[in-house]
């Protein structure tokens, strides 16, 4: 590892997981190896870091027991934010700002823990530190439950919420069984463009589980009728049925199924429309055209947050993904993200790499089409095979009082 000689700066955007914690943890202990003398944490993003919100973290982490907390604490815990960069060549305010305030703290390396709207960020702020000739670092930490950024194998905080969606999933399955009666149970899922979310749900099916009926991904136009189809032959065969559906499903003019409910919709400063709703407005068709019970589970933040059945795969590379970055600063190299590759399939094993942000930032992976079965009655064995090693091995809470303790809130 080479040396930093300066401060480091670290912040976390967009929506939280189980993991993106650990890849804190991860910065943290690898600043200090690299011989940087202080380790920032911005407050809200970029959004605190305009204000001059800064926190010095060696003052929250001051023992190994806490750097094991703050890997099993959920949410963002430096706070989070959807701040949007304008591009340099339209407004250059926010960007001298900006490196005025990381010049008064002597900051040589500037990570961005996030998904995509945060890579984007960083490479807005690499090509403005190009042209102005800032020796200032941006490096990129990956993190989305959506495991939709391009290069990487997978992104950390994938896999706990890939497991925790298929261990729902399988109990929900299981208390559907009780009645004898027809019934339908829609579990809606994460996933506005990318279904890897709701794919997850197939990952429950085993020698003690069914799994889903059919699973509805983002990557294929849905249709209504198709849809009503399917659920009267599956009620012709068994009495309980139980799909799932990502949020983001959509018919094939473009419309997401959840619009077609009357609701008004918050819009995000990417110009994002929350979606919600996909579940419940098919629970209303089926109970209205097939007259049966329905029901309409949305698993919602609890996906991303549920840190008490985190993946040990997951929370390991998110810390191993945060000191990857630093590393790669302490050799000098700039605007860049730093991406898993994967080296085997059995025995399981990664390598960390790093790659040029422009050709990850606004681009979005999803499901392979060859991976989602005909009918949309599951996932093939291919996504199995690429799936299951990211939700292997548990991380033991620490348990206070009986439940699990996490770090306390920056105060």
């Amino acid at each position: 590892m080479g040396k930093i000689t300066g401060n480091i700066v670290v912040g976390q955007s967009g929506g939280p997981t189980a993991a993106i914690n650990s890849s804190l943890a991860g910065v943290y202990k690898a600043g200090k190896e690299a011989g940087a003398d202080k380790v920032y944490g911005m407050l809200n993003g970029i959004q605190g870091l305009l204000k001059g919100k800064l926190i010095d973290l060696s003052e929250k982490i001051t023992c190994d027991l806490e750097l094991e907390l703050l890997k099993r604490t959920p949410a963002a815990y430096l706070g989070s934010c959807r701040y949007k960069l304008p591009d340099h060549e339209k407004d250059t305010a926010p960007y001298e700002q900006l490196f005025q305030i990381l010049k008064a703290h002597e900051i040589e390396v500037f990570l961005y823990i996030g998904g995509n709207d945060s890579m984007d960020s960083i490479r807005k702020l690499s090509e403005y530190g190009e042209l102005v000739n800032s020796s200032i670092k941006f490096i990129g930490i990956p993190k989305t439950v959506d495991n939709d950024l391009e290069i990487t194998d997978h992104t950390p905080g994938y896999g706990s919420a890939a497991k925790f969606i298929a261990a729902a999933t399988k109990e929900i399955i299981r208390d559907s069984l009780v009645y004898d009666q027809n019934n339908l149970t829609i579990i809606e899922i994460m996933g506005r463009h990318a279904g890897w979310l709701t794919a997850a749900a197939a990952l429950c099916k085993d020698k003690d589980c069914q799994g889903p009926d059919r699973i509805y991904l983002p990557e294929k136009n849905f249709d209504k009728d198709i849809f009503l189809k399917d659920i009267k032959a599956l009620q012709q065969e068994k009495k309980s049925v139980v799909i799932a559906v990502s949020e983001g499903i959509h018919l094939a003019d473009g419309r997401f199924v959840c619009e077609l409910s009357d609701k008004d919709s918050y819009i995000d400063e990417f110009g994002h429309t929350m979606l919600t709703g996909a579940g419940a407005y098919l629970a209303a068709l089926v109970k209205k055209e097939l007259n049966c019970k329905t029901r309409a589970i949305e698993l919602n933040t609890l996906q991303r947050c549920a840190s008490h059945l985190a993946s040990l795969s997951d929370i390991t590379e998110a810390f191993e993904a945060g000191r990857a970055g630093v590393m790669a600063a302490a050799r000098g190299i700039t605007g860049v993200m730093a991406v898993i590759k994967r080296v085997s399939d059995s025995p399981y094993q990664c390598a960390y790499e790093t790659h040029n942000i422009k050709q990850i930032a606004n681009m979005e992976k999803k499901v392979p089409l060859s991976w989602i079965k005909e009918g949309d009655d599951g996932l093939t064995e291919e996504f199995i095979q690429y799936a299951r090693p990211l939700i292997m091995g548990e991380v033991m809470p620490i348990m206070v009082n009986g439940l699990p303790a996490h770090m306390d809130n920056i105060k």
